[in-house]
């Protein structure tokens, strides 16, 4: 029999790595700094404590996190919001010097649930263009939502403007085509998978009254937990896409372990650890159907 059934394969149907890899890792840093808190309290501008907890962020993570980058010699993806490139700039221009990807992160970390209209979407999405352009001279290709937050119309958005791959979408294991629309024809761009379960978030940021439980983990359990993932994804041929931000995992033990993972990373055969970009110029290669994602209908009373 020749038919081929997916479900002896974790790859997608025409999926496939470059020759002589069998999976890939992104190592990448949401640079959110006070936007992050401002989006929802922007009574916080008064606070000089939340402030400097987000601060630290650009202050000191990530020059400790350039380090790490330049020490194993790997290049990362920074998604920055236009706010924060306009507050820090000289931050966001040393993340450029250094050689790694500036990707669009919206303008004030602007959720898409946050947004009346598509309209609102798309004067965010352009404000974040400008600064980026204004304070480092780059026009990003990728997008990440802030929160991960999509409507079903950011798609065509981020194709009329260019960007070529989004990374935030929770569906799959393995890079895709990403349809604009339901109609034959409508473009795609690249969709590079990311989890709640591969973000620093979560286990480790906490401001009483704003994020967080209150309980934070030790960097010797996350690692572990992350390496679980990053080995598991080896070996089913996937993407590793890992989320980190330089307020939370720029802080110095957690700072070294992530350079662990990477040197794990580094360790398995086979794996390419790449920018963003890099991932989404080969998935362009590649005879892959778009996936269409339409809104589920609702059933009635």
């Amino acid at each position: 029999m020749n038919r081929r059934e997916p479900w002896r394969d974790a790859r997608p149907e025409g999926f496939r790595w470059p020759d002589g890899i069998r999976a890939a890792a992104c190592f990448t840093f949401d640079i959110d700094a006070e936007s992050a808190v401002l989006i929802d309290h922007p009574e916080a501008a008064g606070w000089l404590d939340v402030m400097s907890h987000q601060a630290y962020g650009p202050r000191t993570g990530v020059p400790r996190l350039l380090r790490v980058l330049d020490r194993q010699g790997i290049r990362a993806t920074f998604f920055v919001p236009g706010y924060t490139a306009e507050r820090w700039p000289g931050v966001i221009r040393s993340v450029r010097d250094a050689g790694h990807e500036i990707a669009h992160h919206g303008y004030l970390h602007e959720g898409a649930r946050s947004a009346p209209d598509i309209e609102t979407e798309e004067r965010r999405l352009l404000r974040g263009l400008e600064a980026l352009d204004h304070v480092a001279g780059v026009r990003p290709v990728g997008y990440r939502a802030p929160n991960w937050e999509l409507s079903y119309g950011l798609p065509a958005l981020l194709a009329r403007h260019g960007f070529r791959y989004d990374s935030g979408l929770m569906d799959a294991d393995h890079p895709y085509r990403l349809a604009t629309g339901p109609e034959p024809g409508a473009p795609s761009i690249v969709e590079l998978p990311a989890h709640w379960a591969l973000d620093d978030w979560e286990p480790y940021n906490y401001l009483p009254g704003l994020t967080g439980s209150g309980v934070i983990a030790s960097p010797a359990d996350v690692i572990a937990r992350w390496t679980l993932e990053l080995e598991a994804l080896a070996d089913d041929g996937g993407l590793f896409m890992l989320t980190n931000h330089p307020f939370v995992s720029g802080r110095a033990s957690r700072a070294v372990g992530l350079e662990r993972l990477i040197e794990r990373a580094k360790g398995l055969d086979g794996v390419w650890i790449a920018t963003c970009s890099e991932i989404a110029a080969h998935v362009e290669t590649l005879p892959l159907a778009p996936v269409v994602h339409q809104p589920p209908g609702l059933p009635s009373d």
